[in-house]
């Protein structure tokens, strides 16, 4: 079943910009909470972008950045494991190029100044909806 918002946005149809620097059209979406990555899922491919892979670690999310190369990953904060998504991010930015969007339901001022990675980063606090995140990718995308 498409989205209330997906009915609206047809006629203003989203159509994401020529990949660059060898990067793929693709959305990798990192969170551990299963509820999340489905609903960010199902928004992604609503506005007609393909959905790599998804991931709940940041080793995996490096993992499939690498295999992958999606243009622009999702990234939550606080994930399973040892790293983090700041770690991730890094990691990711490094060696693949992929822009990054936070979303995270953290506020520290700490985590705050470690997410502000540079141009390729932005942030977006949860619950986010689908206009924002639309926007968001929508502008990492140009």
């Amino acid at each position: 079943m498409r989205s209330e918002y997906a009915r609206y946005a047809e006629a203003d149809a989203f159509q994401p910009a020529p990949a660059a620097d060898g990067l793929l059209n693709q959305v990798l979406i990192v969170d551990d909470e299963f509820l999340i990555v489905m609903g960010l899922s199902m928004q992604v491919e609503d506005m007609g972008l393909e959905v790599c892979a998804t991931a709940a670690t940041a080793e995996d999310a490096i993992a499939f950045a690498q295999r992958h190369r999606p243009a622009i990953v999702l990234m939550d904060v606080r994930l399973q494991g040892d790293k983090d998504g700041v770690d991730a991010a890094l990691a990711i930015q490094q060696t693949v190029g992929s822009k990054v969007i936070f979303i995270t339901g953290s506020r520290e001022p700490a985590t705050a100044a470690r997410m502000n990675l540079g141009p390729a980063t932005t942030v977006l606090f949860k619950p986010v909806s689908e206009w924002q995140l639309r926007t968001a990718i929508q502008a990492a995308c140009n």
